[in-house]
């Protein structure tokens, strides 16, 4: 698979849809449900059998950064409901290894390993590398925490998953590896940019297109793992 055209995206096809207010729907849930039916991502994924619109920002960072090679051994964390899983699956192939991890229970993919496991659970890493069977080609992070509204907290909240998967990362790269992992707001900084850019030659951020452009995150890359 190498990723999608315009017009596989459905940008542009069809007269935007527009709801009758429902009685009882809130307006926010009514912005919602107009902006995932509208949304040619959304209509892309269900047409290709993608389980979150958030496989196409994958698909978006792997064609610009070619992460994700055939027989790679992946690890996927904040996996569910699975978008991500699916798109390195396609791109590592059968020879490749993909094991997805999440606080949630997700629905079987044939050929991956999905694990409910917990990243701040001290027993988690060695789960991990022992699904793993060896040391990571590439580690993905999605995860974001559930927002509270308080900018300060969202931002502190979503900076120690990052520093948790990035402290994943470490322990089953292998030399040469790469990591991608969501942040938001400006991107890593301060110590935590520091830190990444010791233990990686290249580090980039990235907004792939297929995310919202009103959303304020942003994909960390770095490549070349120093290990």
């Amino acid at each position: 698979m190498t990723g999608h055209s315009q017009k596989d995206s459905g940008r542009g096809g069809g007269p935007r849809v527009k709801l009758k207010t429902a009685r009882g729907r809130k307006l926010s849930s009514q912005h919602w449900l107009e902006r995932q039916l509208n949304d040619p991502y959304v209509r892309a994924a269900k047409a290709k059998g993608y389980r979150s619109r958030a496989a196409f920002k994958l698909i978006e960072l792997d064609d610009k950064f070619h992460v994700l090679k055939p027989g790679a051994r992946v690890l996927d964390l904040g996996a569910a409901p699975g978008g991500w899983v699916q798109v390195a699956q396609q791109r590592i192939g059968a020879n490749g290894r993909i094991i997805g991890a999440d606080i949630l229970a997700m629905e079987p993919i044939p050929g991956a390993e999905l694990l409910v496991a917990d990243l701040l659970d001290p027993e988690t890493p060695a789960r991990l590398k022992s699904a793993l069977g060896g040391p990571a080609d590439v580690v993905l992070s999605d995860m974001a925490a559930a927002t509270t509204g308080h900018r300060a907290t969202d931002h502190l909240r979503t900076v120690a998953l990052i520093e948790a998967a990035l402290e994943v990362a470490e322990d089953v790269l292998k030399p040469g590896g790469a990591f991608i992992g969501k942040v938001f707001q400006g991107g890593a900084a301060g110590e935590l940019l520091t830190r990444i850019k010791q233990r990686f030659s290249v580090v980039k951020h990235v907004k792939p297109p297929a995310s919202r452009q009103e959303s304020v995150e942003l994909y960390l890359v770095a490549q070349g793992f120093k290990g």
